[in-house]
């Protein structure tokens, strides 16, 4: 399985991605150029941008990647159609 395919998988079915995630999970450390890769091959994917203390308790920044939910494939809360 190419790294590609490993991270849309991870974005299937955990909801996202984070460049620690790919490092750790998969030794992807170019989790932006596989982005990049997936979107020239059309796949929509979003950029979150997220904040959050380092362990010297400096705010630092990365992105979180995820693949848009489609109408289709939300839920709707019981009672309501």
């Amino acid at each position: 399985m190419s790294q590609c395919e490993m991270i849309l998988r991870h974005m299937q079915d955990h909801g996202g991605i984070t460049a620690a995630e790919a490092m750790a999970e998969y030794g992807v450390m170019r989790l932006a150029a596989r982005i990049a890769d997936l979107r020239k091959l059309g796949q929509d994917i979003l950029a979150e941008t997220i904040s959050a203390e380092n362990r010297y308790g400096n705010v630092v920044r990365f992105a979180r990647y995820s693949i848009p939910t489609r109408p289709e494939q939300m839920e709707l809360p019981m009672g309501e159609s």
